[in-house]
């Protein structure tokens, strides 16, 4: 069980995720207000969320199943990246520095949940 979630590289990498995220669909159409940009952010958002809540947890099976979430959301995330780069929201080089970034904290989040999975 980790007791505290800001020491993680992997947390904290996800925070700087999560303001790059909200920096960048700030600049998304007025229409995708309700839409892409919000599901991006709230998928950005849960990553470094489900961390600190698993972290808090008393079980490691608990830790790993938040980890698992924190996963699925970053898979989520790359996915709607994705349809914003083919929309034209994001562009292709913008894309692929934010989408290194988030392949980086799944295979964190990977090793993590490998580590204490029960």
């Amino acid at each position: 069980m980790i007791h505290n979630f800001r020491e993680l590289d992997v947390w904290q990498k996800s925070m700087k995720l999560t303001s790059t995220i909200y920096a960048l669909t700030k600049l998304f159409p007025k229409e995708e207000v309700y839409a892409l940009c919000s599901q991006m952010q709230r998928a950005a958002t849960s990553i470094p969320s489900n961390i600190a809540e698993g972290s808090g947890r008393s079980t490691d099976k608990e830790l790993s199943h938040f980890l698992n979430i924190a996963l699925g959301s970053a898979y989520e995330l790359e996915t709607e990246l994705l349809i914003a780069i083919d929309a034209l929201y994001v562009s292709k080089e913008q894309g692929a520095i934010v989408s290194q970034q988030i392949i980086e904290i799944q295979k964190m989040l990977y090793a993590l949940i490998k580590r204490y999975n029960v």
